[in-house]
């Protein structure tokens, strides 16, 4: 897999490698897939089944984990499929009016600034808060349930999760060959679940001592998951717009 990343990651080796993808998998911890949906699902009621979490987690990590040994393993061929329509200029005026959306978008996910709230912001659905209480404390609850979740906030964020991507370029082009390489990306993805993990364990063993510091953290989760939403979608669609203007007007 042949992936310039250019000033994005420079030229690492050794140590400077692991370090960039360690600090890229703690950036992915703190995505809405990663971190808020754990801290909301810990923030159940009663005592919490640290089994189902894991089934979260480790759903999640096997998505993402599947997905990076994907691309690894045909980013070549994509490249050379896409290579004769990388000059279509139907397709580039298409990827800008996409861009120039989703920028455009995400002014409109953003929540209100400080001192502003939502005359309409609704109180959690009682039904939402209830499949949450027994799908993590309750012996009737689902784990298959928990792993589609955890598949669907993959599929959700995988586009906008560019640390992900460039880890995946890094381990590309400056990791060992594969089957090795597939190891690097499963080392990520397991750093990446690692502080949600942390949290499971405090809520299961230090349940007493962490109950608060999780609902201040939840409670702050959840009033600036539409600020980073719209900010990453911002981003992306900042990128394609970009990424189209050069072969349209260069």
């Amino acid at each position: 897999m042949d992936i310039d990343l250019g000033p994005l990651t420079g030229d690492l080796g050794g140590t400077a490698t692991y370090v960039a993808l360690a600090v890229l998998a703690l950036i992915d911890s703190t995505s809405f897939g990663t971190l808020l949906i754990p801290v909301w699902l810990l923030m159940a009621p009663g005592r919490v089944r640290p089994g189902r979490i894991l089934v979260y987690l480790g759903a999640l990590a096997g998505f993402y984990a599947l997905l990076g040994i994907a691309i690894l393993l045909g980013g070549s061929a994509v490249a050379d499929a896409l290579s004769g329509l990388r000059d279509s200029r139907p397709l580039l005026w298409g990827q800008l009016i996409l861009g120039v959306g989703l920028f455009a978008w995400s002014f409109r996910l953003d929540p209100p600034g400080p001192g502003k709230e939502r005359a309409d912001a609704p109180e959690p659905p009682r039904r939402l808060l209830r499949w949450r209480e027994r799908a993590v404390a309750s012996e009737s609850g689902s784990a298959s349930a928990l792993a589609a979740l955890a598949v669907l906030a993959g599929l959700v964020e995988a586009a906008s999760m560019l640390p992900y991507l460039a880890a995946i370029g890094v381990i590309g082009t400056q990791g060992p060959e594969w089957p090795v390489s597939g190891l690097w990306v499963l080392g990520y993805c397991v750093v990446m679940i690692a502080p949600a993990l942390l949290l499971t364990a405090a809520r299961v063993f230090a349940a007493p001592l962490v109950a608060r510091p999780l609902a201040l953290l939840d409670g702050w989760l959840a009033k600036h998951a539409a600020s980073a939403t719209a900010w990453a979608v911002g981003i992306v669609g900042f990128l394609l717009a970009r990424a189209a203007l050069g072969p349209l007007f260069g």
